[in-house]
């Protein structure tokens, strides 16, 4: 029998067999070497990053997906919520345990230990540093350092711009890995990936589907149940004029309404404040005040991006470009609510929605208050303010000297009051001309024979940056 000195197969066929030898190499070779470099890696990270944490990283932050996924699923409040929800629509229970999946796939965070400290950290802190003089300071260092190590600790801030994200996950770094809340306008690729990594959960903001608010309250009680340190923004969103909004209470009810006052683990509340010399989206966000106004495509949104970010990119070739001012955070005293609860004889579980509502609406708004308190003051703002106020009076406009009379006459004024002002004594001349020339060159302010006034169609956008100073007055 002669044997054959040529086998021929189909082109298609050929494919299939390297594809098919390539997976198999990679599944059983290069992927199992890739994950335990890998995971050797972040392993490392975690072991030093916990050595340094004041609030250290949580076994429920290295679960894996799939399996938070499944018991977020599968918990008991969550198929109570399901069996309502599909008697109430007419629908099979498959379809409502099919959507409660689709959502736990979209809350469930993917924590990266190295994504976390070894990429995100950097990035956020040299975007930070690029952009802004940064700021901190820490109202009770010494009451921080005593909370309690098994504590859900809980950073409570006001929220001015997006770049809070950035800064405050810059500057409590050496605290803790934090856990955000992010809306839906950060759902892109590859952002919502990086953001999962992060240990960040995305949130529909305005969504009232029962089921879906039901498993994001299963999940926050979950993380908080588990001691996994979260940043929240109780305004629910960006403030649009610059003052401190009402508080939402729903993410606030999540943590709180099993909460056991006399349980092992407390849930410690650290009000922060955050203020800038410039906000990055002010103008939008003023324009969003409008309801006449059309909104903007998100084509002509990024368009608008690409042209900011290439203007500053030139002005940074050209060594022209300077950075946006201050960019401050002031952490606050920690709130135990064990204390609180026990101060009160209160036990949330045991009370009615209804009573439970009016209970953590106290709660909320005395960390309103704390925050109001701690909200840094910057020179811009402070220039504004004493600007605006001087045409309050009757003024027509301050020359340059009286201008920065005001200015450190309101700078002392803030201090008395307990406001942590941004500058300290010896730099406040150089921060007053600063934020003068950042004025100039926004066209905020115009400067005629000698005398400084307030541009007329920057009324608006003026009174946002004064705002930020009237809940610290």
């Amino acid at each position: 029998m002669r044997l054959l000195d040529q086998i021929i197969i189909p082109w298609w066929l050929l494919v299939l067999l390297i594809v098919g030898s390539a997976v198999a190499l990679l599944d059983r070779l290069l992927l199992p070497g890739a994950r335990w470099f890998l995971r050797r890696r972040v392993n490392r990270v975690i072991d030093e990053v916990n050595t340094r944490l004041d609030i250290h990283i949580r076994p429920f932050q290295f679960t894996k997906r799939q399996v938070l996924i499944d018991r977020l699923s599968y918990d008991p409040r969550v198929m109570d919520a399901v069996r309502d929800y599909a008697e109430d629509n007419n629908i099979p229970r498959e379809i409502a345990q099919a959507e409660v999946r689709r959502y736990a796939r979209e809350i469930v965070p993917a924590f990266n230990a190295y994504a976390y400290f070894r990429i995100g950290y950097m990035l956020a802190r040299n975007l930070a540093r690029l952009l802004y003089r940064v700021r901190a300071n820490f109202a009770d260092p010494s009451r921080l350092a005593k909370v309690d190590a098994r504590a859900t600790v809980v950073f409570v801030m006001n929220h001015r711009s997006n770049m809070d994200y950035v800064l405050a996950a810059f500057l409590a770094a050496e605290q803790s890995a934090l856990s955000y809340a992010v809306g839906e306008w950060a759902r892109i690729w590859p952002l919502q990936q990086l953001i999962r990594a992060m240990g960040a959960y995305f949130v529909r903001r305005k969504s009232n589907n029962p089921l879906y608010r039901r498993v994001l309250e299963r999940y926050v009680h979950m993380a908080t149940e588990e001691g996994v340190c979260q940043a929240v923004f109780p305004e629910g969103g960006l403030s649009r004029d610059g003052k401190l909004q009402p508080p939402r209470l729903g993410i606030f009810d999540y943590m709180l309404r099993e909460h056991d006052p006399q349980g092992r683990r407390d849930i410690v509340f650290i009000p922060v404040g955050i203020n800038y010399d410039r906000v990055l989206e002010d103008r939008t966000l003023l324009r969003s005040l409008d309801k006449t106004v059309a909104k903007r495509s998100r084509w002509f949104v990024i368009c608008t991006t690409l042209g900011f970010v290439y203007r500053n990119v030139r002005l940074m070739m050209r060594s022209r470009w300077k950075r946006f001012g201050y960019a401050a955070v002031n952490f606050g005293p920690a709130m135990s609510v064990h204390q609180y609860c026990a101060e009160r004889s209160l036990d949330l579980r045991h009370l009615s929605t209804e009573q439970r509502h009016a209970e953590i609406e106290k709660l909320a708004q005395r960390l309103m208050a704390d925050i109001a308190g701690l909200i840094p003051a910057a020179p811009l703002p402070i220039a504004i303010a004493a600007l605006l106020d001087a045409e309050r009076v009757g003024s027509q406009g301050l020359r340059a000297e009286e201008w920065q009379a005001a200015f450190l006459q309101r700078t002392d004024i803030l201090r008395q009051q307990g406001a942590y002002v941004v500058v300290p004594y010896p730099s406040q001349e150089r921060a007053f001309d600063s934020a003068l020339e950042m004025l100039l060159l926004r066209r905020l302010v115009i400067q005629e024979v000698g005398y400084y006034r307030t541009a007329p169609e920057a009324q608006e956008l003026l009174r946002y940056y004064a705002n930020s100073l009237r809940a610290t007055e």
